[in-house]
């Protein structure tokens, strides 16, 4: 996305969890071991080259709220920061050294780059934010705080569930109809509906002024390859969580694994 950024997705491999949480989980709202959750987001910071407090998570619940990550944030207690964090989808700061992220098992991620105003987003787009609009309403949140040009975004759409793995009934596609999307474009028929929450996530970043050609697409449908990326559908939802992350440093650093 850009030379002094980093942007990834884990995997499961390379962690100290077990189980359905196995290896690599730094989601500590799934039931894992919070033991194992430490070891991993300190292998993950030592990776990046930051401190634990710098590497940020929300607690999401499917809605479409976005928290701005500033110093004020970062200088509460560790059980202040995860209050802060409580209820919130999408994370955006424009401060160096400061890794936010969303944690995912099927549900999109997405990465946003303000390179002129060095600022970035992550954003949490389940099948229920994807309807309200998640993305649309964080970038409408990154240019009243930032000044972003939409425009002038680079957007990366992380490995998630796609289309023909993402079987929904009739109420969830009632939902995207009635809130008013191009049916045609973002569904099809099997023996039920599916539904393409990356193309419709394209789409709305599209509609709120990104260029096509700086929006990148994720090949990876966690559904089909859950045994590199935790799938909820494929392991259930006591199981561990990709973390989806974007850090933008003080000088060039070894990549993580991209998405």
């Amino acid at each position: 996305m850009g030379p002094d950024v980093t942007a990834f997705s884990t995997t499961r491999h390379g962690g100290c969890s077990t189980g359905s949480y196995a290896e690599f989980n730094i989601n500590r709202y799934c039931g894992d071991s919070e033991a194992c959750i430490r070891k991993n987001r300190e292998a993950l910071c030592s990776l990046l080259g930051i401190s634990d407090d710098r590497l940020l998570m929300p607690h999401q619940v499917h809605l479409t709220k976005t928290v701005r990550i500033d110093e004020a944030l970062l200088s509460l207690s560790e059980e202040k920061r995860r209050e802060a964090l409580e209820g919130y989808d999408a994370l955006m700061t424009d401060l160096r050294g400061v890794c936010i992220g969303v944690s995912t098992a099927d549900c999109i991620p997405i990465l946003l780059y303000d390179e002129a105003h060095h600022a970035i987003c992550a954003i949490h787009a389940g099948w229920r934010g994807t309807v309200a609009r998640i993305a649309e309403k964080a970038i409408a949140e990154m240019k009243a705080t930032y000044g972003t040009r939409p425009k002038h975004l680079k957007a990366q759409i992380c490995p998630g569930i796609h289309l023909d793995s993402f079987e929904v009934g009739d109420e969830v596609y009632d939902a995207f109809a009635q809130a008013g999307f191009d049916m045609e474009s973002i569904s099809k028929k099997y023996k039920k509906w599916h539904i393409d929450l990356p193309e419709c996530n394209r789409l709305q970043l599209i509609a709120a002024g990104l260029e096509p050609h700086n929006i990148r697409v994720s090949p990876v449908c966690t559904f089909h390859q859950s045994a590199d990326y935790f799938s909820a559908r494929r392991l259930g939802i006591n199981s561990g969580r990709i973390f989806t992350g974007i850090v933008i440093h003080h000088s060039l650093i070894k990549k993580a694994n991209h998405p």
